[in-house]
């Protein structure tokens, strides 16, 4: 790949969250410029209704119960259902606190960011006997700190020197040396689960997920640029070089594995729960450090992905062995993928997948846990709606990148059915079963982290003008930086085109490496000139002709998977 590919990727970026901000809500029509000041006070009145009644209830503890107007360390909680050998005497480590700083800031609430700082500097402490899960800390807890510190030290949020003394950075380089035992295994992937207080606990289990210890690296990487410590860095970016030395002949990774032998127990893999978030930091990972191995295997994994899960707009899991389809269902962590794509450029293939998830949502109100295609039905013991984000991320993005206003009545749409099903007096309660809309007694961190962070910035992304962030997978942003790179980008151009230099003429290149979707012909001085889809997948054969639809590939124009006909050649035979 050539050199100025690396800055391609910080180029896009600015596409997404600078020159797509444009055009101005002045530029808008009147009603849809009401409309999004209405809805942004309406999202800013869940965030406080979610925050004030966990501070009254729940403080310091880890995330307020509403129906009970109590707590829960959940923290701590997580994995151990029979809640045996938790810590005594432990009040939790204000969990929703530190998951709400980066939303206060993007609320433009100083004077609440700087209390929970303070409260926080004077009041956390990591020296404690619990058992955590690694990879929720880290995009919690650790994401949260350095976000914050980050902001807080930022010249647009800057609070006064005499306040802040990098308070929250002690804090997080004290938790990130808490993480490193977990990563003395023979692989070098790290333990699902580590003690912050001893570390890796007597016959602790060796079973973890791949997104679990391949998605360490954006928050242990800013730890490391951060505090000039390259070992939080070095030990993430190990376990990825592992994790993906270990993918299958199609580039397909399972869902779980053993970190003591590099196993796979889990060989059935897709786009959601075990794996989901290993995508988004490849790729994220090569945009804020701007390492080319980073690009390379993201697009090998999306390529192997648009191939092997993808069925029309809806994405199946498959045997990463042999691609063969194994479970054709929905999962509420898949809708992250359109939002993905937004950043990679693939905007016609966002779209398409974006429409299907909220179709879903629309039938029932809210979108359940798990549903499966095959049968046009919920799953019967996963019909729960935890106030998950990620249809609403994926919403955001898609409104930047394409200004379309239906997607803000998407995001009314969510906001209605949250205020609607999921508001009570105290708070918001998950959703038990979105058949009966039955509440469950719990308010996640991540609803005051990302969901109402990302309904907020789709109605007022005042937060990113003139700002270069990307956002974590638990929605704290962090900034990209050209002294955290690599390789130096090149120039910063504010359109939905980088231009790349060539011998004899400037060529219009997209953010997938000179791909969109779908395909298209750009129009040059020089001629024209043919862009490949990023979904684009040839068929095995260039005659076309074909013995089973694995000789097929995916049609670059509708971005659809070909399918061997009767006489032999790839083709779209299906309609789907």
């Amino acid at each position: 790949m050539s050199g100025w590919k690396s800055g391609t990727w910080v180029l896009f970026l600015l596409v997404v969250f600078s020159s797509f901000i444009e055009p101005s809500m002045s530029q808008l029509d009147s009603r849809w410029t009401a409309k999004k000041k209405l809805m942004r006070e309406k999202v800013r009145e869940m965030f406080y209704h979610a925050y004030e009644n966990y501070m009254v209830h729940a403080f310091p503890h880890d995330e307020l119960k509403p129906l009970t107007k109590t707590f829960t360390d959940s923290l701590s909680e997580l994995g151990n259902l029979k809640l045996e050998h938790l810590p005594q005497n432990y009040n939790g480590t204000a969990l929703t606190l530190i998951e709400s700083l980066s939303s206060l800031v993007i609320l433009g609430n100083y004077t609440e960011f700087e209390r929970a700082i303070l409260w926080l500097s004077d009041n956390l402490k990591f020296d404690v006997d619990a058992r955590v899960n690694l990879f929720e800390c880290n995009i919690r807890v650790l994401g949260g700190l350095v976000s914050a510190h980050i902001l807080a030290t930022n010249s647009k949020n800057r609070l006064p020197q005499r306040s802040y003394k990098n308070q929250l950075l002690v804090l997080a380089e004290d938790l990130g040396r808490r993480f490193l035992p977990a990563f003395h295994t023979p692989t070098g992937l790290p333990y699902a689960w580590i003690n912050l207080k001893y570390g890796v606990m007597k016959n602790e289990t060796s079973e973890t997920s791949t997104s679990g210890c391949g998605s360490l690296i954006l928050e242990m990487g800013a730890l490391s640029r951060l505090t000039g410590d390259p070992i939080y860095e070095s030990a993430a970016l190990h376990a990825v070089r592992k994790l993906w030395s270990m993918r299958s002949s199609l580039n397909l990774l399972g869902t779980t594995l053993d970190v003591e032998t590099g196993e796979w127990i889990e060989h059935s893999s897709g786009i959601g729960a075990g794996v989901d978030s290993f995508y988004e930091y490849l790729f994220k990972a090569h945009i804020l450090f701007g390492k080319e191995d980073f690009w390379r295997m993201f697009q090998s994994a999306y390529l192997a992905v648009q191939k092997y899960f993808r069925y029309g707009p809806w994405y199946h899991e498959a045997d990463m062995r042999t691609g063969k389809a194994t479970y054709w269902q929905l999962t509420s962590l898949q809708a992250f993928w359109p939002g993905l794509q937004v950043l990679v450029g693939d905007i016609a293939a966002a779209n398409s997948s974006h429409r299907q998830f909220f179709s879903v949502w629309k039938k029932f109100g809210v979108l359940p846990e798990r549903y499966l295609l095959d049968h046009q039905m919920i799953h019967p013991t996963e019909k729960y709606y935890p106030l998950r984000p990620e249809l609403a991320e994926s919403t955001f993005y898609l409104y930047q990148a394409t200004k379309d206003p239906w997607y803000m009545e998407v995001g009314e749409s969510i906001v209605k059915s949250l205020n609607i099903y999921a508001k009570v007096q105290s708070g918001f309660a998950s959703i038990r079963d979105v058949t009966t809309m039955q509440m469950e007694d719990h308010q996640h961190s991540f609803f005051l982290a990302e969901t109402c962070k990302y309904l907020y910035l789709l109605f007022d992304d005042t937060f990113l003008v003139d700002q270069n962030y990307i956002f974590t997978t638990e929605g704290h942003p962090l900034p990209v930086l050209t002294d955290w790179h690599e390789r130096l980008p090149e120039a910063y151009i504010p359109s939905n085109w980088t231009y790349a230099k060539g011998e004899k003429q400037r060529r219009r290149a997209s953010a997938m490496s000179l791909q969109v979707c779908p395909a298209r012909s750009s129009s040059l001085a020089q001629g024209h000139e043919s862009v490949e889809s990023a979904c684009h997948i040839p068929d095995t054969r260039s005659d076309h002709r074909c013995i089973s639809d694995e000789e097929c590939g995916v049609d670059a124009t509708s971005c659809r998977r070909r399918s061997c006909s009767m006489a032999g050649y790839c083709g779209l035979w299906l309609s789907i």
